[in-house]
C-alpha cells in the first residue's frame, strides 16, 4: 500500500507540475509569439527528420494585418460563434459523443471515434501542445489547455494564434506562409473568393494541397467555398457587447 501510495502521489505531482507549465507557456505568450507549435515539430520531422533544409514554410503576421475577409472565411469555416462562446460549444460535444456512441455500437475502433464537436480554442489547445492521437485521455487534457487558453488570452489573440500556426498545406503553417504559396501576396490583402478558397481547405489541408491525400476524403471543396461566401457577413469579429441594464 506504500508503494501504490507513493506511486499515485507520484503521478499527480506529475499532473500538476505538466498543467503548471502550460499556464506558465501560455502566459507568456500575452507578449510573446509561439515559436512554433506540437503539430509543426511533428510535422517537420515527418517530413525533414534530421536533415537541415525542409520544405516547413510558416511566416507570422501581426492580427490587424490579416483580412478581415479571412478571419470572417474561416470562423464560418469551423467556429462561427468563436468570439461568443468560453471555449467549448456543449451542443456540438453532446452531438459528437452521440456519434462517437454509434460508431462503437457499430464496432468501430474506440481509437478514431472522437471526432466533432472542436471549437477553435480546442483545435488551438491540441496544436499547440498535444498529438493528433484520438483518444480520451488526451480529450481530457485538452479541455483544460482549452480552458487555460480562454482564461489567460483574449479572444483576438487566440484567433491571431490560431491563424498564424494552423496547417494550410503540406509543410505550410499560418495565413503568411499560405497566403504567399497560393496566391503570391499577403494577408491584408485576400479577397473574398481567395479567403473562401483557404477558409474551405482548413478540414482537410493536405487534401487541399496535394490531390493524393484525397482518396479518403469527403469534402468537396467547391462547395465549401459557396457555403463559405454566402455566411461570411454574417459572422461577428468581436464579442457581443453586454447590454446595460435599463432603469
Amino acid at each position: 500500500m506504500r508503494w501504490l501510495t507513493y506511486l499515485v502521489k507520484c503521478l499527480l505531482a506529475g499532473f500538476l507540475a505538466m498543467q503548471i507549465y502550460f499556464a506558465l507557456q501560455i502566459a507568456l505568450w500575452i507578449v510573446f509569439n509561439p515559436a512554433s507549435t506540437s503539430f509543426q515539430r511533428a510535422e517537420r520531422w515527418r517530413l525533414c527528420s534530421w536533415y537541415w533544409s525542409c520544405p516547413v514554410y510558416s511566416e507570422w503576421t501581426p492580427y490587424k494585418q490579416i483580412s478581415n475577409n479571412l478571419k470572417r472565411a474561416v470562423l464560418v469555416s469551423e467556429d462561427d460563434i468563436f468570439f461568443q462562446h468560453k471555449g467549448f460549444r456543449i451542443e456540438d460535444m453532446k452531438k459528437a459523443w452521440e456519434k462517437n456512441q454509434q460508431k462503437a455500437q457499430s464496432g468501430s475502433s474506440s481509437k478514431t471515434a472522437l471526432r466533432g464537436g472542436s471549437t477553435i480554442t480546442q483545435q488551438l489547445a491540441k496544436n499547440l501542445f498535444l498529438s493528433s492521437e484520438q483518444n480520451y485521455l488526451r480529450k481530457g487534457q485538452e479541455f483544460m489547455i482549452a480552458g487555460l487558453l480562454e482564461l489567460t488570452l483574449s479572444k483576438e489573440r487566440l484567433f491571431e494564434i490560431y491563424l498564424n500556426s494552423v496547417e494550410w498545406g503540406e509543410g505550410i503553417f499560418g495565413i503568411g506562409a499560405a497566403a504567399h504559396y497560393y496566391y503570391a501576396t499577403t494577408p491584408a490583402v485576400l479577397g473574398r473568393d481567395q479567403a473562401a478558397a483557404l477558409g474551405s481547405a482548413l478540414p482537410s489541408p493536405k487534401c487541399f494541397d496535394k490531390p493524393q491525400y484525397c482518396r479518403k476524403s469527403n469534402i468537396h471543396f467547391p462547395t465549401r467555398q459557396d457555403f463559405i461566401l454566402e455566411n461570411m457577413d454574417r459572422v461577428a469579429l468581436a464579442p457581443y457587447p453586454t447590454p446595460k441594464n435599463s432603469k
